[in-house]
């Protein structure tokens, strides 16, 4: 099915039906998938490469403790119900635990349901709202926290990794807190474990509204990156184990 055809079938994909005897249209129930499309199509949403094919059954996410998959997995079963209720996950860890595979699941889950999402490490998201500061910037400031606060789940890899600054603990709190008022779900993920020293990194406030909005699910063990198996080569597409090494 295209990206642009109605996900019930009900219409030619612009999110309006006509009724032929009376010559009126009126919203198709795609509506809203329509309108979040056309707001969220210049954010990042695509599944980096090292990440696509990964699955609840292959590895590294099969070896993974049960307590840490299990809840992740009746995330994605209910993806639809999540986002509408603008749920989500807080992924928290030491360095190669699979924070960031487990995140990607769920976004994979979330663009399978056909729903709007935006994928992006938090430097590279605080570059970006950056350039709205340039001139001759594409988005203005308020458009682009509008489009991101918009999307249906935001996935915010590496919250945390970026040097504290007054500006940088204003637009976290600006973004999670748009979201938060919009119930809108995201999935963020961490190397700190130390809730103050997290606190400390991105703010009291943007720690107490992520906490109330997602899910906690602590990951521990070693960095499987060092493992002999994640320094084998990548596999080739089709593969048995063409989904290795996507650990973070």
């Amino acid at each position: 099915m295209s990206d642009q055809a109605c996900p019930y079938d009900l219409c030619d994909g612009t999110g309006f039906r006509v009724d032929e005897s009376t010559r009126t249209a009126y919203e198709c129930r795609c509506r809203p998938i329509v309108v979040a499309r056309a707001q969220t199509s210049s954010l990042s949403s695509v599944i980096p490469k090292r990440y696509r094919g990964m699955s609840f059954d292959r590895p590294p996410v099969s070896g993974m403790p049960p307590t840490v998959v299990r809840p992740v997995r009746r995330f994605c079963e209910r993806i639809d119900e999540n986002l509408d209720g603008g749920r989500g996950l807080s992924l928290f860890g030491t360095v190669g635990t699979g924070k960031t595979t487990l995140a990607m699941i769920v976004a994979q889950a979330a663009l399978d349901a056909r729903r709007s999402v935006a994928i992006y490490s938090l430097p590279r998201l605080l570059a970006e709202i950056r350039t709205t500061y340039e001139e001759g910037s594409e988005h203005s400031h308020v458009d682009l926290l509008d489009r991101l606060s918009a999307v249906d789940l935001l996935h915010v890899d590496d919250v945390g990794a970026e040097r504290t600054s007054p500006w940088v603990l204003e637009q976290l709190y600006a973004l999670v807190n748009a979201r938060y008022e919009a119930e809108r779900s995201m999935v963020i993920t961490t190397n700190i474990l130390d809730p103050d020293k997290l606190r400390e990194q991105i703010g009291p406030r943007t720690v107490s509204r992520l906490s109330e909005m997602c899910e906690p699910i602590p990951l521990t063990g070693t960095d499987h990156r060092l493992e002999p198996e994640a320094r084998l080569p990548p596999p080739r597409a089709g593969t048995a184990g063409e989904a290795r090494g996507g650990l973070a």
